[in-house]
């Protein structure tokens, strides 16, 4: 009986693991979008330590969150969605900030902006450690942003499953979006191997590596926007119906458009917030 209740428990927990996971697929998408590029623009030589921090970083977020989570649905679930929304409208305040500085970056003259670059590599081990703070920031409000949602997917289960499954999908996501960021940052270095080999997989690895990053960089900033923008307005559900009611006659194409209104309000969200707090921001 005891062996029949523990399969049960582990069959319950395999069920609401799997619903869990394709509920969060999208912002795990999103997190490995952003660490991929959080990450980007390490020298080559550190790129996987850096990751391998950020990951424990990452590891220590999900040991505060899981118990976190738990204990505020038990004790305070009215809580939870506005810390949720508190680190939407950060991401969305990041994201406006990246904005300013490419466009600020952009601007200046090209001798500039390469004695700019070399006191950055001066400066290595310093950016390096902000690089890995900003992560281990960005991956704390993604990850909540998971854990709500998978509780809210075992929210009627026992609190046994509730914690089991939580654990799962922290350990999961960990393992697999760093595991997936590691691969990424060192596609150069076997692009590199196999091209000295002769084999005309590396050469293009080696072509389509610098437009992946730059790729990554584009689709983490527009997820900063999107996973800030939708924790927003789903935190505000008269603003989510009208949306959806507004939305009804554009058919498939409804959860597009809410997709892009998402976006567009995290752009907003996060320029009046740092219009709000540019008194206190110091510019570099």
């Amino acid at each position: 009986m005891l062996l029949d209740d523990i399969a049960s428990v582990l069959d319950d927990v395999s069920i609401m693991t799997k619903k869990a996971a394709s509920k969060t697929a999208g912002v795990l998408g999103d997190d490995l979008a952003l660490n991929a590029e959080q990450v980007s623009g390490v020298v080559a030589k550190r790129e996987l330590p850096v990751v391998w921090s950020v990951a424990k970083g990452s590891a220590l977020n999900k040991l505060i969150l899981v118990p976190s989570a738990l204990a505020l649905n038990h004790f305070l679930p009215w809580l939870l969605t506005p810390l949720l929304m508190l680190g939407g409208a950060y991401l969305c305040f990041e994201g406006v900030e990246k904005l300013i500085h490419y466009f600020a970056h952009k601007r200046e003259k090209s001798v500039e902006a390469a004695q700019a670059k070399v006191e950055e590599l001066k400066r290595g081990e310093v950016d390096e450690k902000a690089k890995i703070k900003g992560a281990i920031r960005t991956d704390f409000v993604l990850s909540a942003e998971i854990i709500v949602i998978t509780l809210g997917v075992v929210a009627a289960r026992p609190f046994a499953t509730q914690a089991l499954v939580l654990t799962a999908i922290a350990a999961l996501m960990t393992v697999g979006v760093y595991g997936l960021v590691a691969c990424i940052v060192k596609l150069d270095d076997l692009g590199l191997h196999l091209s000295r080999k002769g084999m005309a997989l590396g050469r293009g690895i080696l072509w389509a590596a610098p437009f992946l990053m730059k790729l990554l960089s584009i689709v983490g900033t527009a997820a900063m926007f999107l996973v800030g923008g939708q924790i927003l307005v789903h935190g505000i559900p008269p603003l989510l119906h009208w949306i959806e009611h507004l939305v009804e006659p554009w058919g498939g194409w409804g959860k597009v458009m809410i997709t892009l209104f998402d976006g567009a309000f995290g752009i907003a969200a996060g320029g009046l917030i740092v219009l709000l707090l540019k008194p206190f921001l110091k510019r570099h």
